[in-house]
């Protein structure tokens, strides 16, 4: 059984909620969501959010930055009201493969819930709705937004039609 190693990024001001499944190997190794070199949720993010990294110290360069520390993507989502979890707490599985996910604990949500006005929850990909929806949605009632996974498995979509996908977010915001 794998416990989930990285504590909910959100804060009091906090609007959305995205949820992923559980960390990759490479997401717990580096101890921040989304650590896969190949995971395009930081670049979606960045595109949807129009973020200048400015906040960050960083030179624009024409068009959305797209965050490369962990600090720096926690300004881009604390700054864009965002919070970011997954609907795992603990799971067997087998390297990255959501497919491969059993005997599943759900995180308790109401962590955030209770400490944010969370406006709408979204779910990266299939998997985290499939089990929010099981094992979340009869205990909270709050029906989640399923997108396009970012998880470089779904090579069928491209950066450009899963922000096209993700734009409903900034409507949240």
């Amino acid at each position: 059984m794998i416990q989930h190693p990285i504590p909910a990024l959100y804060d009091h001001e906090s609007r959305v909620l995205i949820l992923g499944s559980f960390p990759s190997p490479k997401s717990r190794e580096a101890g921040f969501f989304y650590g896969h070199p190949q995971n395009r949720f930081w670049k979606v993010m960045a595109e949807v959010l129009q973020w200048d990294g400015i906040a960050a110290g960083a030179a624009p360069a024409g068009g959305a930055y797209v965050p490369q520390t962990v600090e720096e993507k926690r300004l881009m989502l604390h700054s864009s009201h965002i919070a970011v979890w997954d609907t795992i707490a603990s799971c067997e599985i087998t390297g990255a493969s959501d497919a491969s996910i059993t005997d599943v604990t759900p995180n308790n949500l109401s962590v955030i819930l209770n400490a944010a006005d969370i406006r709408e929850i979204f779910c990266n990909g299939a998997k985290s709705w499939d089990l929010y929806m099981k094992y979340i949605y009869p205990l909270n009632g709050r029906r989640p937004v399923k997108l396009p996974s970012t998880s470089p498995a779904n090579a069928a979509w491209s950066v450009k039609r899963l922000t096209d996908a993700w734009n409903v977010i900034r409507e949240m915001l």
